[in-house]
């Protein structure tokens, strides 16, 4: 009878465990990590939505900056971290690029990672200089047919989130163009402004307040639904190149292993955090239109989808670090 009661006795306590162990966590401040720059949409989106989970979780949710090399320091470190649910990563396309055109990345996306949940998804926008003589994307295409490889565009570099909009935009489109590689996204907005290169594909958040001065031209933006900003500017796929779609989207993942009762729980504490309404205002004003998963399985789908998409764009466009 003793050993019953015994045997009982674990598996009731083997059963509750991870009940408990969620009901009890966070019991310290919990760090998200961003590895891209201060001030950035990762950044801030990542601060808004940490201020929201600080108040839901009754503990402090840090954001700490650790940039560079594009964005493999932070990363590398949330990889090493224990996974016992106090340190994440923010993330953006990045995170699930860089290992395809970077041998040595020192990660691995789908292993060395968990999804928690998407936060944003950013539509971008094609802007041209003002000079180039289009008004629209049906005029930009046939320019681009006569002039093979003599418009340039612009991006924050090799691989990055204007490059690839680029490259599969070329593709659909069957046009060829020139890429002229920034070291970030100022310099190349700066040279577009200014006539040096001819056009850019941009985040809705950074163009929107050079198109509506006046001194850049947006002809279409790269999602299936029109942004919020631009009402009445149509998409790549309403202005011809059925199918198109693309965004700048930002997350939160976890070390692989981190148990899924947290994640679970951290994943539902973001779906409240993006609805709150104060919060969706401030950034969908500014054209960063916030989201949340439905489901950890969905989000690292998600996940899986771009790593495998992007590794066959930049094996076919010939994508490089460099």
């Amino acid at each position: 009878m003793k050993r019953i009661v015994i045997a009982f006795a674990t598996a009731f306590i083997t059963a509750t465990a991870p009940a408990v162990m969620a009901q009890a966590y966070p019991t310290k401040p919990v760090r998200i990590i961003n590895p891209l720059a201060a001030g950035g949409n990762v950044d801030i989106v990542a601060r808004g939505v940490a201020e929201q989970l600080s108040k839901a979780l009754g503990q402090q949710v840090l954001v700490e900056n650790r940039p560079g090399a594009s964005a493999l320091i932070g990363t590398r470190y949330v990889k090493g971290q224990p996974a016992d649910g106090y340190t994440f990563l923010a993330i953006a396309n990045t995170f699930a690029r860089v290992p395809a055109i970077i041998n040595d990345a020192g990660y691995d996306p789908l292993k060395d990672f968990t999804g928690i949940s998407q936060t944003c998804d950013i539509p971008m926008v094609l802007v041209i200089n003002p000079a180039l003589p289009v008004k629209n994307l049906k005029e930009f295409i046939a320019l681009a047919k006569k002039r093979p490889g003599e418009l340039t565009y612009g991006s924050a570099g090799n691989g990055g989130t204007g490059h690839v909009a680029a490259e599969m935009f070329s593709q659909q489109a069957g046009i060829k163009m020139m890429h002229i590689p920034y070291k970030g996204n100022a310099p190349a907005t700066t040279d577009l402004v200014g006539g040096q290169i001819m056009l850019m594909f941009d985040q809705v958040s950074t163009s929107v307040g050079y198109i509506k001065a006046g001194r850049l031209r947006g002809l279409a933006v790269t999602t299936k639904k029109r942004s919020a900003v631009f009402p009445d500017m149509p998409t790549i796929d309403e202005a011809g190149i059925k199918g198109f779609e693309d965004s700048t989207f930002n997350g939160i993942v976890a070390p692989a292993g981190t148990p899924r009762e947290i994640l679970e729980k951290l994943r539902a504490e973001v779906v409240k955090a993006v609805a709150v309404p104060a919060l969706r205002e401030r950034f969908e004003k500014n054209g960063i239109p916030l989201v949340a998963s439905n489901s950890l399985d969905e989000y690292n789908a998600f996940i899986r989808r771009h790593v495998e998409d992007f590794a066959k764009l930049a094996k076919s466009a010939g994508i490089t670090a460099n």
